[in-house]
Formats: structure tokens, C-alpha cells, sequence
């Protein structure tokens, strides 16, 4: 097949142990799913259906990435999540087979242009350009699920220059994720190469030029960049 313009190599992420690449088809990302970061936001953490957002795939950047701060925005804040990542798909996926779909997780940092987003918000247009921007999606090494087993009650965290920002367990989520992945099997076909990114715990914030981000969660290969 002949393209017009030279075709641009595929999205991916590293896998720990191997050398081997993960290959990324979409990514999704959850909306307030830790009660404390709803309140923070000014949500009601009610056990609400969970909603959902996307991000490119090309959005995607590795540990260890200098990230320069991104246009258009005075305000860019962090939030770590635990990011799922899926070796099959399909719809109306039961939540008691929705783990049969996980080739593995990784920590993640859902980089947010919060001025961009609650400008939009407050207008009630959609507010994608606060989430869906270059290079707003850095993502550790891949655990396969194998290896490192289902995180259910693992320590997560963020710090900024060596300063705790954020601090929860994944268990404190209000959906977990065999309901995530249930509940969007029901508005989109999923597929292999999925990643959906699970929501953060409370402590969002800012960072600027200059700072180190740090991510960890027990178990996974840790996240660091630097925003240059």
C-alpha cells in the first residue's frame, strides 16, 4: 500500500523485564474516582456511573522524559493514576471476567491544563484541550499481570522536588477497575492496546518549569520526568 506522507511510528510503552513494547490503540482515563479529589474539585463523591475522557496515544511519554510545559496554559496540574492496560477487548464485558482483559498495569500521570478545563467547564463546552494535549500522558513501564499480580490495596503516591503531594490506595477507588473496564465495554468497543488510566487520589496541584515528578505505586516500576 502506498501512503501519501511517511507513516510515523506507532505509540508505545516499554515493558519491565523485556524487550518487548507494549503498542497503544486508545486511551481513556476516568473521571474523579477517589472520593477525596471529587470533594477537592467541588464534586459529589456519590457512588455515581463513572464517566470517562480520552487522550491521543501519541500523548504518551516514558520515565525519565523532560517534558517542556505545555501552550496555553498558566496553570498545569499533576495527577497520578494507576493505568490499565488490556491484551484483548470486546463489549458488554461482566465484571467478573473484566481482569481476563488486563495484560498488565503501569503508574501514570494524567497532566491536566486546569485554567483550559474550568474555563470550558464553567461555560459547558467540552474540555478536552485541558486534557488532550501534547505530551500529557507519561507513563512508567508496563507490569504484566503475570509477573506483578492485580493491584487491589497498593500504596499510590506523587511528590514534586522530593515533597509529597499526593497520598492514597488504590483500594480507595469508587469503582475498581473489573467495574471500569465493565462499564466502558458498554459505551465503546475495546480492544487490545487499550490503556485506561483509573483517577487519582486527593492532593492534585500545580507544577512548573524546573520541577521533578516522581510517581510510584507499590509494585510498579516507578514514573519520573522533569518539566523543562
Amino acid at each position: 500500500m502506498h501512503y501519501a506522507l511517511p507513516l510515523w511510528e506507532a505509540p508505545s510503552i516499554a515493558i519491565a523485564n523485556s524487550e518487548s513494547r507494549f503498542p497503544i490503540h486508545r486511551i481513556y482515563c476516568v473521571g474523579r474516582n477517589y472520593a477525596e479529589h471529587a470533594r477537592e474539585m467541588g464534586a459529589d463523591p456519590e457512588r455515581e456511573p463513572p464517566f470517562f475522557f480520552c487522550k491521543p496515544p501519541d500523548a504518551v511519554v516514558t520515565s525519565g522524559s523532560r517534558i517542556p510545559y505545555p501552550l496555553a496554559t498558566q496553570n498545569l496540574h499533576h495527577e497520578v493514576e494507576l493505568v490499565v492496560a488490556l491484551q484483548s477487548g470486546g463489549v458488554h464485558i461482566e465484571p467478573e471476567a473484566a481482569l481476563d482483559l488486563v495484560f498488565g498495569y503501569a503508574v501514570g500521570v494524567d497532566l491536566t491544563r486546569r485554567d483550559l478545563q474550568q474555563a470550558l467547564r464553567e461555560k459547558g463546552r467540552p474540555w478536552d484541550v485541558g486534557k488532550a494535549f501534547d505530551r500529557a500522558a507519561p507513563i512508567g513501564a508496563l507490569m504484566p499481570a503475570l509477573a506483578g499480580g492485580h493491584p487491589s490495596k497498593s500504596a499510590i503516591g506523587l511528590k514534586v522536588n522530593g515533597e509529597v503531594k499526593q497520598n492514597g490506595d488504590v483500594s480507595d477507588m469508587i469503582w475498581n477497575v473489573p467495574h471500569i473496564i465493565a462499564h466502558l465495554s458498554e459505551l465503546f468497543e475495546l480492544k487490545a492496546g487499550d490503556l485506561i488510566f483509573t483517577g487519582t487520589p486527593a492532593g492534585v496541584g500545580p507544577i512548573q518549569p524546573g520541577d521533578l515528578i516522581e510517581a510510584s505505586i507499590t509494585g510498579l516500576p516507578a514514573l519520573h520526568f522533569t518539566v523543562v
